[in-house]
């Protein structure tokens, strides 16, 4: 059971103590008055009153004049349930019903029962304040229940608009993949054709067999590269880079990345184990975009802290981690926040993880283990 269902069904039990108190204090407040003997109509009207103020369907529609009437009669009686009435409706913010019922009821006492006026022997004081301080304690309620439930519906839209926000962090790396692999297989499915085709100007020299085998891998790669562009090409936006801006990832190494870094300030250790060979292309492209994106985090939040970076291709996995000490948080850069959700979407993609926190001694720590595919051997070469 919820905490929130268990609080109502303990604000419903207290509640209905409490009407069955203020039902049995008006029986015997109208035995004290009769000499001892239990007057019937009292208890009747009680009872009435109780279990109209107790079932939910009667609570609105049919308790507020039930009990406005007896009141109105059995005056000081049953002026305790008439506050249970008053701090009902002063919690749903119903004032203009709770100040009639209230008038009506106090106004027409003057006609009710004369041994249990509320006019008589200034009983109309404590009434007054009675329900007053029902109606003050109602209105707290409501407004306390009302911030409650628009504090609620701020998080929950808060919460969809932060869900919303990593769905679209995550396709934008999806899309970011497959524009990047759109470009990678484009220049190399080119660089097939360009050589078949210079093979094939010398077809003179070659034998017949290969001349028309070099021609069919040539067609084969143009129609290739067509379909390739038709099919993945849309997925890059309309305001993108143009391929060989694409291509920079996979044809640069970290190491230049680190050097523009060092070239704007920051302090960059960098160290690489293995070739960049050795991994596959989309290795390659994680780990970029992972040192991008830990080392564009380093200058906005721990400025002018050295940052680590440790990059190992070797096979069974590739490993990076990128790691800082504390710095001062820059105020002068703004960015979506999501850039992790979208590193996270990338490596698990490739069936790796990535972790990203806090590393004790107020480190910051962004690591990744991204295994390699099954056709990679041991020494790094495809099979």
């Amino acid at each position: 059971m919820s905490r929130s269902k268990a609080s109502r069904r303990a604000a419903a039990a207290g509640r209905a103590g409490l009407v069955a108190v203020f039902a049995l204090a008006a029986a015997l407040n109208g035995a004290s008055i009769s000499g001892g003997r239990y007057l019937v109509p009292v208890i009747a009207s009680a009872v009435v009153c109780a279990v109209a103020l107790l079932v939910p369907r009667l609570r609105w529609s049919l308790a507020p004049f039930l009990v406005t009437a007896v009141t109105a009669w059995w005056g000081w009686l049953t002026v305790p349930l008439l506050c249970v009435v008053m701090f009902d409706l002063a919690v749903a913010r119903r004032m203009r019903v709770a100040v009639g019922c209230a008038a009506v009821a106090l106004g027409a006492n003057l006609l009710g029962c004369p041994a249990t006026r509320v006019w008589a022997d200034q009983r109309y004081v404590s009434a007054l304040f009675v329900l007053l301080l029902a109606v003050v304690l109602g209105l707290w309620l409501g407004n306390r229940r009302g911030l409650i439930q628009a504090l609620a519906a701020d998080m929950e839209h808060l919460r969809v608009e932060s869900q919303l926000r990593e769905e679209a962090a995550r396709i934008a790396e999806r899309s970011r993949i497959s524009a990047e692999m759109h470009d990678v297989l484009a220049h190399r499915l080119s660089l097939i054709a360009l050589h078949t085709g210079v093979l094939a100007t010398k077809g003179a020299t070659l034998p017949a067999p290969v001349v028309e085998r070099l021609g069919l891998l040539r067609t084969a790669s143009v129609e290739a590269l067509t379909d390739l562009r038709d099919v993945l090409g849309v997925l890059r936006d309309p305001g993108a880079a143009p391929a060989d801006a694409g291509l920079t990832p996979v044809m640069r190494d970290v190491a230049e990345l680190a050097a523009e870094a060092r070239a704007a300030g920051q302090n960059v250790e960098l160290t690489t184990d293995g070739l960049p060979e050795q991994a596959p292309t989309t290795h390659r492209l994680a780990v970029h975009r992972i040192v991008q994106e830990a080392l564009t985090n380093a200058r906005k939040h721990a400025d002018g802290a050295p940052v680590t970076v440790r990059i190992a291709y070797r096979p069974p996995a590739t490993l990076v981690e990128v790691t800082n000490p504390p710095g001062t948080p820059r105020t002068d850069t703004v960015g979506s926040g999501y850039g992790l959700v979208g590193l996270r979407e990338r490596v698990t993609a490739l069936g790796g993880h990535l972790d990203a926190g806090p590393a004790g001694a107020g480190t910051w720590r962004v690591a990744a283990h991204i295994p390699h595919p099954l056709g990679i051997e041991q020494n790094g070469t495809p099979t």
